[in-house]
């Protein structure tokens, strides 16, 4: 089989840029090439990692730092039979008081310290401890042979304290409160202002307000709003439930107050929120058994830490509650309560606010009349309107839909408000005032 060879015109062509000579790239072109696709800070940020790493192993070529030290080392470099034998060597301390100070601020100081339920020694200083860590009444830790002091030890406060402190910040702002707007100005300028601008109060020579009590019927967002502060401020938030410091024991529940306000007192500044505070603060009164005699110690403890013989320092005290006729005079005088705030019923604008707050989230049809729905929902608190919301959605859950429309509303408005009206206690509030 013969194969003819057909000559292609084109091949010429080809070989005529066989010969052409390749030019390569150079430097310049090379690095146009590289900055494609960076970012505008791609080339400084790679330069400053690059800074850091090597920052970072000059200090520890300095610091003579290893793997070893700092727990980064491989298994294999392991040593648990120094490490066990260490931590056997070291023996416990013993928690004591340290009482008195003999001869402060010279060589010779010499330091009183009580150890609980054995005696009372005369005893010196550890070679870890300096002189300016120890202050008289400070709890330390001693050795068990000596007695000398080896380490200072924080002020003792009980955990259930300590757990009262908001770690993380709540997601309520102040535009997921509708329906108080006046209550939110007085509130922030009692928290707010005397944080961010203390030299207003300086110039003209007074003391800002310490204290503030938030009352009105249920429902009508004085915890919201205090979640809403505790969003927004930068101090410590300590949230107290009333019923809390209410103990089975004498003594324990101002025992509590006590070790609150200590805390609160070791703080820049502090926030402390005292929620349905009528379970502590009730007025005074003998029934005869004295059934209410340790809540009414508890109350007590409350009202010399707000305004007693030691100054409060940089501690705000706000409290709410639904029953203002309850509490003891002592409580709401100024001084310890500046400022009375009342959460009333919102108004048609609030209660449509209100609405627009809890459908922001949910999948409605548009047009809806919330003012309309407003007017449906006379003499109602935040919390019927938001339980009105909800039953509109389930009443579209029930029919399968994905949206929520007017009717849903209609239909919730007269289940919550019309149908639920005889479990209301707004009107008991109103009676009781």
């Amino acid at each position: 089989m013969v194969q003819q060879v057909v000559e292609n015109p084109d091949s010429e062509d080809s070989e005529d840029k066989k010969d052409k000579k390749i030019i390569p790239l150079d430097a310049d072109d090379i690095a146009l090439l590289k900055t494609y696709g960076v970012g505008p800070y791609g080339t400084l940020i790679k330069n400053l990692e690059t800074d850091l790493v090597s920052c970072v192993s000059r200090v520890e070529k300095l610091c003579g730092i290893k793997e070893s030290d700092t727990g980064l080392a491989p298994p294999s470099r392991w040593d648990l039979t120094a490490d066990k034998q260490a931590t056997q060597e070291e023996h416990p301390l013993q928690v004591a008081r340290c009482t008195k100070i003999i001869n402060p601020g010279t060589t010779d100081a010499q330091y009183v310290i009580n150890v609980k339920q054995i005696a009372k020694f005369v005893v010196g200083l550890g070679q870890h401890v300096a002189p300016t860590d120890i202050e008289e009444g400070m709890r330390v830790g001693v050795d068990r042979t000596k007695y000398s002091i080896q380490i200072p030890l924080p002020p003792k406060i009980d955990p259930s304290v300590t757990m009262m402190t908001v770690e993380e910040k709540p997601d309520v702002t102040y535009a997921d409160v509708g329906g108080n707007k006046d209550q939110i100005e007085k509130l922030r300028e009692v928290v707010e202002l005397p944080l961010l601008h203390p030299e207003k109060f300086v110039t003209l020579g007074i003391d800002p307000p310490k204290g503030i009590l938030c009352y009105g019927p249920p429902g009508t967002g004085k915890t919201l709003l205090a979640r809403a502060v505790a969003n927004r401020t930068d101090a410590c938030f300590i949230r107290v439930i009333g019923s809390e410091l209410v103990q089975k024991y004498v003594g324990e529940g101002a025992r509590l107050v006590r070790e609150l306000f200590q805390m609160a007192r070791s703080k820049k500044a502090c926030l402390i929120f005292f929620d349905e505070v009528d379970a502590i603060g009730g007025a005074r009164f003998d029934d005869g058994q004295g059934g209410d005699n340790e809540v009414q110690r508890t109350m007590l403890e409350i009202v010399n830490q707000l305004d007693g013989f030691d100054a409060r320092g940089n501690i705000k005290v706000l409290m709410a509650t639904n029953r203002p006729d309850t509490l003891d005079p002592a409580l709401l005088r100024p001084g310890r309560l500046d400022r009375k705030v009342e959460f009333g019923l919102p108004d048609l604008e609030g209660r449509t606010q209100i609405f627009k707050i809890h459908t922001r989230s949910m999948a409605v049809e548009r047009d809806i009349r919330f003012e309309l729905l407003s007017r449906l929902c006379p003499n109602s608190t935040g919390a019927e309107i938001h339980s009105v919301c909800t039953e509109a959605g389930m009443f579209a859950i029930r029919q399968r839909r994905k949206t929520v429309s007017e009717k849903d509303f209609l239909d919730a408005v007269n289940k919550v408000i019309k149908g639920f009206k005889k479990f209301s206690s707004t009107a008991k509030y109103m009676q009781y005032q």
